[in-house]
């Protein structure tokens, strides 16, 4: 069988995605790790792959803000490129980094508010950079269709991010993303139980580990293709990755949903 290509960008400071490639190769897919510099040159085009996989690290060195440089130049440079590709139902995935750049691009910007977006990321709750490991679930009502594979489905995996808490311009924002299916990820706690809906407010840390609205960690967009998040799955896809003891499952599953999507 065919493995479907799957682009990977990269931009000066990324860091995250030789493990994003390992993802893909273990679920089947053929990544492509390619400079944003080359893309724009045209040398390799964006509609030459099946998938398209923004990962983690920090672009640029985060200078313009988390994402904000990268996703600048993804609304300058490559706006039709991925509109073609949201349209054509190619799956995009965002983790880290990548999702804070999709949601700055406009691309995950949740239900429309007067004004604005109705959601962003900005600092986490404790002002501080988090790096530890979390229990994570598949929203079972997300209305993307590749996740749905997998809905229900709980991970552990790390997160790594000072800028990683979803922030809601105001409290009816949460059930509009609830009934129209554009929440991807909630974070649970050790028991992999969600934590009860609060609007705005959010749950215990460190299950949530930056303070997001109703322990959100990853929204899709109103087509389903595009999904972006704040963990980092694609660092526990083999046994030896989690921490002795620590149970769980792996982020494997979540790259093959994506991969099987792409064929």
């Amino acid at each position: 069988m065919t493995k479907p290509p799957v682009l990977i960008p990269h931009a000066s400071g990324t860091n995250r995605d030789l493990e994003a490639a390992q993802a893909i190769e273990a679920a089947g897919g053929d990544p492509r790790i390619v400079h944003v510099d080359v893309l724009r040159r045209g040398t390799v085009k964006w509609s030459e792959h099946a998938a398209i996989l923004l990962p983690g690290g920090f672009s640029y060195g985060d200078a313009l803000g988390a994402g904000g440089r990268l996703a600048l130049e993804l609304r300058t440079w490559f706006a039709s490129e991925l509109s073609d590709a949201v349209d054509s139902g190619r799956p995009i995935l965002g983790i880290c980094n990548g999702f804070q750049a999709l949601v700055k691009a406009g691309l995950l910007s949740g239900p429309r508010r007067p004004g604005g977006r109705g959601v962003t990321l900005t600092h986490n709750a404790g002002g501080r950079f988090e790096c530890r490991w979390v229990t994570l679930g598949v929203e079972p009502s997300c209305r993307s269709g590749w996740l749905a594979a997998i809905a229900g489905a709980v991970v552990r995996c790390p997160v790594a991010h000072g800028e990683g808490r979803i922030a809601v311009s105001d409290s009816e924002v949460v059930d509009s993303m609830t009934d129209a299916g554009l929440i991807a990820f909630r974070y649970l706690d050790s028991g992999a139980s969600p934590f009860p809906a609060a609007g705005p407010a959010f749950g215990e840390y460190p299950a949530n580990p930056n303070g997001s609205a109703a322990d959100i960690a990853g929204i899709c967009d109103a087509t389903g293709a595009v999904v972006g998040l704040m963990p980092h799955p694609e660092d526990h896809i083999f046994d030896w990755q989690r921490p002795s003891g620590d149970a769980g499952g792996s982020g494997l599953p979540l790259f093959q949903a994506f991969v099987e999507a792409a064929r």
